[in-house]
């Protein structure tokens, strides 16, 4: 008689159709697959489709991505035919308009912009939306905001530098520390990835820096990362006023993990620094820690309020895209080939844990608790959704 023999079975590669539309906000000039991705992406069997220009404002070509293997197309709806959009900036109301069932839309939250009504049209959708800000890895750490956080630390300073020279809205000084000149004096509010990169910058160009947290392990973690004794203090009001009255620049970049800033900095403390002295809100994405901040542009990205410079323009890292756009699709590329080798997004949501923090929407229903209670809606657990499927 035949003997019946087990034989393992794999899912099959899903093959991916990918949409990259030109973003159409005047303040993101980033794009999420640089051409060399895109090529990689193509040689493994999948389809790109890219909106004409969508990379121009990185400093990439139509003809780069042509190149790459890229299929330039002349309008956002027949980018939207694809089955993954991949997007920086999140989705206007025109675009949700052009989704329809079983679309995945991976782009940014920005939730201190969003409101309810956004999310009940998006779900009404019937999407799977992946947040980049919530993808973590299996450290618990969030990669997306680690990468773009290294490079808006460093370009941070680099601002101050620029705006505290500036003639009109600083005071004609040079960021740096020299021989027989008073450094520059820089106060840096959080400990985190960018506070760390803003510090190495800072450090390296002379400038005395202090750093201030609420938390001991992160400040602790940021001496020994800078290999420096630094100034660090934990956030009390008399210290940290004392130190901003003599501070230069003042980098706040205190992020929170629920997605709102906390604010730290009222208009009075303010009122107490020096004139010409500069502002930068790196937490700007999330509603600021300054009583004072507003969001502002690349366009316009400086307003002063009692003589002090304020920089609060909510996406730092566009201001270099070129760089932002190779580091996010450096996470990028290998994500959508390990979606593609697992069958598809829905079985690799079972396989990666880490990455199934970042949908917050599947299916037309929310999965994010944080959102959930922030705008009053039904929540879905995504692990009991995902039980059910086959």
């Amino acid at each position: 008689m035949p003997q019946e023999e087990m034989l393992e079975t794999g899912f099959e590669k899903d093959k991916l159709v990918i949409g990259i539309p030109k973003e159409t906000s005047q303040n993101e000039n980033r794009i999420a697959l640089v051409p060399e991705a895109v090529h990689l992406l193509v040689e493994n069997g999948h389809r790109v489709l890219l909106e004409e220009y969508a990379g121009a404002a990185a400093h990439f070509t139509n003809e780069q991505y042509a190149e790459a293997g890229a299929e330039i197309v002349a309008t956002h709806d027949e980018v939207f035919t694809a089955d993954y959009l991949i997007k920086i900036g999140p989705l206007t109301e025109d675009e949700i308009d052009k989704l329809n069932n079983n679309k995945v839309v991976f782009s940014s939250l920005f939730l201190p912009d969003r409101d309810k009504a956004y999310f009940e049209k998006l779900m009404a959708q019937k999407v799977k939306a992946v947040s980049y800000e919530y993808i973590q890895d299996k450290t618990g750490a969030f990669p997306v905001i680690k990468s773009m956080s290294e490079i808006i630390g460093n370009t941070a300073v680099l601002i101050a530098a620029e705006y505290l020279s500036h003639s009109s809205y600083g005071r004609g000084i040079m960021l740096g520390g020299f021989p027989g000149i008073k450094p520059t004096e820089m106060v840096i509010i959080g400990a985190g990835t960018v506070a760390e990169y803003a510090a190495r910058t800072a450090l390296g160009m002379g400038a005395f820096v202090k750093i201030f947290d609420n938390s001991i392990y992160k400040l602790r973690s940021i001496q020994n990362n800078l290999g420096n004794r630094v100034f660090t203090s934990i956030l009390q009001p008399k210290v940290l006023m004392k130190a901003m009255k003599d501070a230069d620049v003042v980098i706040a970049a205190k992020h929170s993990d629920a997605g709102v800033a906390p604010c730290f900095v009222s208009e009075d403390m303010i009122r107490q620094m020096r004139p010409g002295s500069v502002i930068v809100d790196v937490s700007i994405d999330q509603g600021g820690c300054f009583e004072t901040s507003k969001a502002t542009s690349h366009q316009q990205p400086v307003y002063q309020v009692h003589g002090i410079t304020h920089y609060c323009v909510p996406n730092i890292a566009s201001r270099v895209p070129h760089t932002a756009s190779y580091s996010l699709s450096n996470f990028l590329t290998p994500l959508l080939l390990n979606i593609s080798e697992a069958g598809g997004i829905d079985r690799f949501i079972k396989t990666d844990n880490a990455f199934s923090k970042g949908i917050y929407i599947y299916n037309g229903m929310m999965t994010n608790k944080y959102i959930s209670d922030m705008f009053d809606i039904s929540f879905r657990d995504l692990d009991l959704l995902m039980a059910a499927f086959r």
